[in-house]
């Protein structure tokens, strides 16, 4: 069983406020879609690399393979408008069995623990699939200017990434997405659409989300 990740990396990060997309910046002198890579790079679980951006940073992400021996970076395919678009091309680009497991994550999550990772694919290959995610621990309310509601927190969790599937189920699942003009905010979505049972797996609050320029003052003080 081979496992199989794709990194979509084509949007462009606007709310980041920057000029370049945000997985393109430097911290500490290293683009941030290098952390990401590496850590999959250094898992022992992990067979292979896949790689969908805007063709116009594929010559920095082949110079960013060889500088940091990213030897596992298979293939750089070019990404689409949306999130999904870019993993179906990843997708399509790989040479899988159905059993093969695919994972999928953020270019934006540099900093994913290995021991989450290693976790995650486990969990994956027992169960069939795996999300990472984090329990909900604050009070959250629902509302615009005013407190409308408060939702219990004990059945809340933040949905993370990587997120895990075997290659037929995902597969199958992005082809009913197209079918129906189906556009979802993660793999998950897609799955459960087709009636898979989701299993929840420990995530970390050092996976966060690099978006803003916040964010990135905090990368930088971590790393």
């Amino acid at each position: 069983m081979k496992k199989i990740v794709i990194v979509p990396a084509a949007g462009k990060g606007i709310r980041s406020g920057f000029t370049k997309p945000k997985q393109f910046m430097k911290v500490k002198g290293k683009e941030l879609i290098v952390y990401s890579l590496e850590t999959f790079q250094k898992n022992r679980l992990v067979d292979e690399i896949i790689i969908s951006a805007d063709p116009a940073y594929f010559k920095l992400l082949n110079t960013l393979k060889r500088k940091y021996g990213l030897d596992k970076i298979t293939n750089i395919v070019e990404g689409g408008k949306e999130r999904q678009d870019s993993v179906y091309n990843a997708l399509t680009s790989v040479s899988a069995d159905s059993n093969d497991l695919i994972i999928v994550h953020d270019a934006a999550r540099p900093l994913l623990p290995q021991n989450i990772l290693t976790s995650a694919i486990k969990t994956a290959q027992a169960r069939g699939n795996a999300v990472v995610c984090i329990k909900g621990n604050n009070t959250l309310i629902r509302g615009k200017n005013y407190v409308e509601d408060y939702i219990h927190r004990e059945d809340v969790f933040y949905v993370q990434t990587p997120q895990i599937f075997r290659y037929r189920n995902l597969m199958k699942a992005l082809e009913k997405a197209y079918k129906e003009n189906f556009y979802g905010t993660d793999e998950s979505m897609l799955l459960k659409r087709i009636g898979e049972k989701v299993n929840i797996t420990g995530g970390s609050n050092f996976n966060f989300k690099v978006t803003s320029k916040e964010d990135f003052k905090l990368l930088e003080s971590l790393v």
